[in-house]
């Protein structure tokens, strides 16, 4: 009996550690709808971009490049599908994990270790277009998608936090929502997104009564590119600690 003690909290940890690993592959297992999908209609978006820096280059006979095309927002496309494939993983995934005896600490541990990765790899993605765009002068033509020119001398690496970031952010966003959404259904999901519009417009209203824009101004400028991003792993550590509170209670409804 005293032999076989020790080794009982052991077992419950591998099998802790067992079920967490099958959240993870769960949510990758249909690989084309949160892998393939966002990077092929990101490619479809460089190619549009980059038919339309040449056409512009070409009718401007040189004239338009460089700075001209040095910003855009193009890549912002695939953070904003970042939130979408949080809610559609969390949703569908959650109660197929309990119907199979995953818990809910488990699951939630899976899916957070799942959208770490996801985001750890989509960065590795982004930093290695920016790197080649940067090398090629813009693709040839000056334009600028994946290392706008606010950013473009700042080194890879920091290119790389930027982008992890900021997936984890979006990530995590969606994943709160999502909670909401499998408790309260479409009350919920709306009262998620009514609580983020209210804070949006307190903070903003607070910085406007008080006059205090010129302090976020500064900050801003202190700051720089690199530290506002590292400074939204707080908001996507509350949103994954709220998710994580509301997801605990919630009831698959399918």
């Amino acid at each position: 009996m005293t032999a076989l003690a020790p080794a009982l909290p052991a077992s419950r940890s591998n099998e802790s550690a067992r079920r967490v690993f099958a959240v993870i592959k769960l949510h990758f297992v249909n690989r084309f709808q949160i892998l393939y999908m966002p990077l092929i209609v990101l490619g479809a978006i460089f190619l549009l971009n980059l038919a339309i820096w040449w056409i512009i280059v070409a009718a401007s006979n040189g004239a338009v490049s460089g700075i001209h095309l040095g910003y855009s927002g193009a890549v912002s496309y695939i953070y904003v599908y970042g939130i979408v494939i949080a809610v559609q993983a969390i949703s569908r995934t959650f109660p197929f994990s309990l119907g199979f005896g995953v818990t809910r600490r488990d699951f939630y541990l899976g899916s957070t270790l799942a959208f770490v990765a996801l985001s750890f790899g989509f960065a590795v993605v982004l930093t290695i277009m920016s790197v080649i765009e940067i090398a090629t002068n813009g693709w040839g033509v000056g334009g600028r998608m994946f290392a706008p020119l606010w950013f473009t001398n700042s080194f890879w690496l920091l290119r790389f936090v930027m982008y992890f970031c900021a997936f984890l952010f979006l990530l995590f966003i969606g994943t709160a929502g999502a909670a909401f959404y499998v408790r309260w259904r479409a009350t919920g999901l709306t009262a998620f997104f009514a609580i983020i519009a209210v804070i949006i417009l307190a903070s903003v209203a607070y910085f406007t009564l008080g006059h205090h824009w010129d302090v976020v101004g500064r900050w801003i400028d202190q700051s720089g590119p690199v530290g506002i991003t590292v400074w939204l792993l707080l908001p996507a550590a509350i949103s994954a600690i709220a998710g994580f509170f509301v997801l605990r209670r919630a009831t698959p409804k399918n």
